[in-house]
């Protein structure tokens, strides 16, 4: 076993979280903030916007069963990478597509994964995910921890996570845990 693990953001931590915990290979997804210039904040004080904090997912993953570039293209197929400070109804930079890389080789791969994105002509915009190093993480409350599959019935969860798990078992079936 080879763990790695990667530091992403793509609005709500949840619909992420929900995501990549399903995925062959990854061990462990912890929902959180990064970046910012609060010690350890609290989800309200991110929720201004003020503090600069991302909104972030905490990957630990296999490597020997998932690569970081399976990881990105989960990631770059359930968000909208070419909106700024936001996805969907959530506005703010705290809702910003970001891949806080932690070895060059996670920047290298993220820099080219980005490159023959918008050389595809996929999105009809620019994509403006920020690519910087890790500095700080910090583990989001416990009743961020898991949201989905604790408060599967709850309505933001039934409109907005869940179509996301439907289009990951559609796209990416071989990858998932049983």
């Amino acid at each position: 076993m080879s763990i790695e693990s990667a530091t992403l953001g793509g609005g709500c931590f949840w619909c992420l979280e929900a995501t990549m915990n399903k995925l062959q290979g990854v061990i462990s997804v912890v929902s959180g903030y990064a970046d910012g210039e609060v010690a350890d904040p609290s989800y309200e004080q991110i929720c201004t916007g003020t503090t600069g904090h991302a909104e972030v997912i905490q990957i630990a993953y296999d490597t020997e069963i998932i690569s970081f570039h399976t990881l990105l293209d989960v990631f770059f197929e359930l968000h909208d990478p070419t909106t700024l400070n936001r996805q969907g109804a959530d506005t703010g930079t705290q809702y910003r597509s970001t891949i806080l890389y932690q070895s060059e080789r996670q920047l290298s791969e993220a820099r080219q994964y980005i490159r023959n994105l918008n050389d595809s002509g996929k999105w009809p915009s620019p994509v403006v995910t920020e690519l910087k190093p890790l500095d700080k993480f910090y583990k989001a409350e416990s009743y961020h921890q898991n949201y989905f599959q604790l408060n599967p019935g709850n309505r933001y969860c039934q409109n907005i996570i869940t179509p996301k798990l439907e289009k990951l078992q559609h796209k990416y079936h071989s990858f998932l845990k049983d």
